[in-house]
């Protein structure tokens, strides 16, 4: 949480464009954090929250158990914004008339401005929204009165401007609403007052300074894998507390094809006090005979903190474990502190974590998106070879596996994988992706390989064009090459006769397989 700045705090009903609410915030320099709509605001100081913005959400305000928040809330004059959910339940409470549409509205549809509200500033009167909605306002709640309409939807938008109370039908966060960002910017710096004082440079510094009052003259064991987010996480904690960081690099045989050596040499530029440890033995024993993902992550998460006390009890007199957890690992990792959204997957350094540690945590990037943690890399001046990385997962190949992870599949991986990421480079694409890799499947198919019949394993190639991370599409590859991956794989790749392209976008796939 940040101390020094004024905040908007979103209140999650569940949606899928939650997160995407906080990125549009983030970028226009403004602090947010996301809670559940149900969370205890007390730990929270008044004072610092400048606004409130409730999401949207998959339930109806007319359902008996839907989520609420009572009437109380809005009488401290803090202004809110009701964003789909959101504004229903603010019609809803307020003694607006709500029904239930006999078919859900999805998709884009033309607004047009009503009446003046300082939420539409600057705003097209006609343009372009993005509707996900299953319930309509059939009548206003008492003091509110409408500023926006649809062809189709005469209540899309409505304001108590009196109590700085505004609902829009729409997703302002959605890049297909075109006035989005405007109408954000509106309630930000118009009527919150905000000042857009987030930067990248406050962080660093407001950060360093937190970690110096919570680890003090204490040792920090730091785990480091060549990525982004572990390097950048080091390099901020070794601003803040020098040569009481230790960096602990594990090979854990699910690396990449040469990476133990190639991070060793690349970690070593940093001035970083490195302990390098090959654990892969360990950790594939404990995978023997696993195939289930949740299970791998939980036992790869296990056994990483394993070596990392047990480097630190080697080191001595170590205290804390820091770590690079992001805000999306948070979000996908769990039920987001208890609120209405689904859980998708644990990550090795959050839901993987064991229960009871000896070591103490310490995460500075936790609040971050990937995008700005390679923009706080560049502030620390990390080379663009460490920033521009694709992501790796931290359990590595073992959920690019699907199946069981023996050392001779995590090999042809390795190597397919290899071929893959060498050729976009040499195809000049590799910076145009955020994302590349290859997956082995638990399947085999029939081929030909000269007069012989072959029956081998089925790989799959993933690349995917992103922000952050949060969401993805699929990055559209030129088919030639393509084809000259998948030709060169087969060829060099022993166990592998069938190459596929995944075509999938996030939502509603998950960039991994696993």
């Amino acid at each position: 949480m940040s101390d020094s700045h004024q905040m908007i705090l979103i209140l999650d009903f569940g949606s899928q464009y939650t997160q995407l609410i906080a990125r549009r915030i983030r970028e226009a320099k403004v602090y947010c954090e996301i809670v559940p709509f149900n969370s205890d605001l007390s730990k929270y100081d008044s004072s610092k929250i400048a606004g409130y913005i409730l999401s949207g959400g998959p339930a109806s305000v007319t359902d008996q158990d839907a989520p609420r928040l009572d009437k109380s809330f809005f009488e401290n004059g803090t202004p809110v914004l009701g964003i789909c959910y959101g504004m229903q339940l603010l019609a809803d409470l307020f003694g607006g008339r709500m029904v239930k549409s006999a078919t859900r509205e999805y998709g884009r549809a033309n607004f047009k401005t009503l009446n003046a509200s300082s939420l539409f500033k600057g705003v097209e009167k006609d343009s372009q929204v993005w509707m996900s909605h299953g319930d309509s306002i059939e009548s206003l709640p008492e003091n509110f009165h409408l500023i926006g309409s649809t062809d189709s939807l005469k209540t899309a938008a409505i304001a108590d401007e009196k109590r700085n109370i505004f609902g829009l039908q729409f997703h302002p966060e959605v890049y297909h609403t075109k006035e989005g960002g405007k109408i954000l910017n509106n309630f930000l710096f118009d009527i919150c007052k905000l000042k857009g004082d987030w930067t990248t440079e406050a962080f660093l510094e407001e950060t360093v300074g937190k970690i110096r009052r919570q680890v003090g003259d204490g040792q920090v064991v730091v785990g480091v894998s060549g990525g982004v987010d572990s390097t950048v996480a080091a390099v901020l904690i070794s601003r803040a507390i020098g040569k009481n960081l230790h960096a602990v690099f594990v090979n854990n045989g699910l690396l990449r094809k040469n990476e133990f050596e190639e991070v060793k040499e690349l970690l070593s530029h940093l001035k970083l006090s490195l302990h390098a440890v090959d654990a892969s033995e360990m950790f594939l024993t404990r995978l023997k005979d696993v195939t289930d993902p949740e299970k791998k992550r939980k036992i790869i998460g296990n056994t990483f903190i394993d070596v990392f006390e047990e480097q630190a009890e080697k080191i001595g007199g170590i205290e804390f474990l820091a770590q690079g957890t992001l805000y999306p690992d948070v979000i996908e990792s769990v039920s987001f502190k208890g609120g209405p959204s689904v859980s998708i997957k644990s990550h090795h350094n959050v839901g993987g974590l064991k229960e009871r540690m000896k070591l103490k945590l310490v995460e500075p990037l936790r609040e971050l998106f990937k995008d700005e943690v390679r923009e706080l890399g560049r502030s620390l001046g990390l080379s663009e070879m460490f920033i521009g990385r694709h992501p790796f997962p931290g359990p590595g190949l073992a959920v690019r596996i699907l199946g069981e992870v023996t050392a001779e599949r995590c090999d042809i991986l390795k190597e397919a994988d290899a071929i893959f990421i060498e050729q976009l480079h040499h195809r000049k694409i590799y910076d145009d992706i955020w994302q590349a890799f290859a997956v082995l499947l638990p399947i085999k198919a029939v081929g030909v390989m000269g007069d012989s019949r072959t029956y081998e394993n089925v790989l799959v190639l993933r690349a995917v064009t992103s922000v952050d991370g949060m969401t993805a599409d699929w990055a559209h590859i030129d088919n030639d090459i393509l084809a000259d991956i998948s030709d060169r794989i087969i060829r060099q790749v022993s166990g592998v006769n069938r190459v596929v392209y995944d075509i999938s976008s996030k939502p509603p796939a998950t960039i991994e397989w696993e």
